[in-house]
């Protein structure tokens, strides 16, 4: 099931909400939720509900185990098994044959390479439950010894297929108590209502242009058509998964949760570490906080430490060596601003560091693109005009110029909703001393999403496909 989705908008969440609303009781509401979140996830892959309850399971059980052997320190091990088993799993089920691949390619040996199909959100509720040991471990939060709970935020539908990567200490408290008002309502209500609106207004617009050109052998795409259809790429990944961010934490806020936010207007960045504090920030944290200042061979090693943070984020994102080369890719940018230090980034011109965060980030969204090494070769040729100089590819297209002009007003709405001037403008309304601009604020939001909604629904008729970018990974 998918959130944009005429038959998830308008019969499974109210079907939730009603019968959410109608328990009495946190408990009762705990399990309204995991039920519709055990249909949710099962929908559309009835036989990987066993992983995920298998994973709660094990995870709940290591917690309960660290708990009551920490004065032994026994514990560790009881870490250590849970991470390693969580880690096979997913290695079994995601990078498989991918390392079979490789290894044939590496010995020539001819192995058998297994073609298991991915386990929607497997990348997502492993890390969640990782961190959730680890901080049991740490103490950081306390052991949950009630079972139904921890299956609760591990398999909480708004979070569970494409994050954000929800830490348990975010919703220790609330598992176990919290409450619902009008506000959570109607700001939740709107929130979802704006990601619907990245997605299917915005994201799905922006893939059909993609798709065109990149869709395609690029051997013969232009220079400028290369550059145009990147950075076009690189709006709609940020739709598409800030949109499916927004959905999760809008749901989350009705529901009584309240996630962390995981975008923050990354295109407004000035550098690329700037950026990785704005973009996917659940993962970045994450990577933060439990990998990158662990001791290597017993010592803090930063930069091998660095070197490790980005090739696991690349290859968390999928198994294909474009994955891992975009890692390592923004991993040597982050390197470079450390090794000059912030004393002398700031010195450089506002306009200097916008132009040369973006050309970083939109280059490495077309690394990020391309699975097959080959084309992504013809795309660094093209990009870098060597296609053009050569003769291999033209310099200017007239299709691209024509793609352009169609669809100029889609891309400046999306560029314009990627940096923060809406939030700005509903700023200047909602937090304004004066009764009148608020309630034109609140008035104007409300029709607005009320449109959009209608917009969205339309869009979704006889609509095929519209899964999120980020479910695959």
């Amino acid at each position: 099931m998918v959130f944009a989705d005429l038959f998830f908008i308008y019969i499974f969440l109210p079907l939730c909400f009603i019968c959410y609303f109608m328990a009495k009781t946190l408990p009762a509401k705990n399990v309204v939720l995991i039920v519709f979140s055990l249909i949710f996830y099962a929908w559309g892959e009835p036989l990987w509900i066993i992983l995920l309850v298998f994973s709660s399971f094990l995870n709940w059980s290591i917690g309960i185990l660290i708990g009551k052997n920490r004065a032994t320190g026994r514990a560790r091990l009881f870490v250590a098994l849970g991470i390693i088993i969580d880690i096979a799993l997913l290695v079994v089920f995601k990078y498989s044959g991918f390392l079979v691949e490789n290894l044939n390619g590496l010995t020539g040996l001819a192995l058998p390479v297994p073609k298991m199909r991915l386990p929607i959100g497997i990348s997502f509720f492993t890390f969640q439950a990782i961190s959730y040991i680890l901080d049991c471990y740490w103490e950081t939060v306390k052991v949950q010894r009630r079972y139904s709970r921890f299956l609760l935020y591990l398999s909480l539908f708004p979070q569970l297929i494409a994050g954000p990567i929800v830490r348990y200490s975010v919703v220790e408290d609330e598992i176990e108590s919290r409450s619902v008002n009008a506000t959570d309502l109607c700001e939740g209500a709107l929130r979802v209502i704006v990601g619907l609106s990245k997605k299917v207004i915005l994201a799905n617009n922006l893939w059909v242009i993609v798709d065109s050109f990149f869709g395609k052998d690029i051997s013969t795409l232009s220079f400028l058509g290369t550059w145009y259809t990147v950075i076009v790429y690189s709006l709609y990944v940020y739709f598409d998964f800030s949109g499916y961010s927004d959905i999760a934490i809008g749901l989350g806020r009705i529901f009584g949760f309240h996630f962390d936010e995981n975008f923050t207007h990354p295109f407004a960045c000035k550098t690329i570490a700037e950026f990785w504090q704005r973009w996917h920030i659940s993962l970045g944290s994450f990577f933060r906080d439990y990998l990158l200042y662990v001791p290597i061979f017993g010592k803090n090693r930063k930069y091998l430490s660095l070197f490790l943070v980005w090739f696991c984020t690349g290859v968390w994102h999928g198994a294909a060596w474009n994955y891992i080369l975009w890692g390592l890719y923004f991993g040597c940018f982050i390197f470079f601003e450390q090794k000059l230090g912030k004393k002398r980034i700031k010195k450089w011109p506002l306009w200097w560091k916008h132009i040369y965060s973006k050309l970083v980030i939109i280059i490495g969204f077309g690394i990020f693109y391309f699975e097959d090494l080959s084309q992504l070769g013809l795309f660094f040729r093209n990009i870098f005009g060597l296609g053009a100089i050569t003769g291999a590819a033209p310099f200017f297209d007239p299709i691209t110029w024509a793609s352009f002009q169609n669809n100029l007003f889609l891309i400046a709405v999306s560029i314009v909703c990627s940096l923060p001037v809406l939030p700005k403008i509903k700023s200047f309304f909602l937090d304004s001393p004066s009764d009148s601009l608020y309630i034109a604020g609140r008035a104007g939001s409300l029709i607005a999403c009320m449109g959009l909604l209608a917009l969205v629904s339309i869009l979704l008729v006889d609509a095929t496909n519209n899964v999120f970018l980020y479910w695959r990974f």
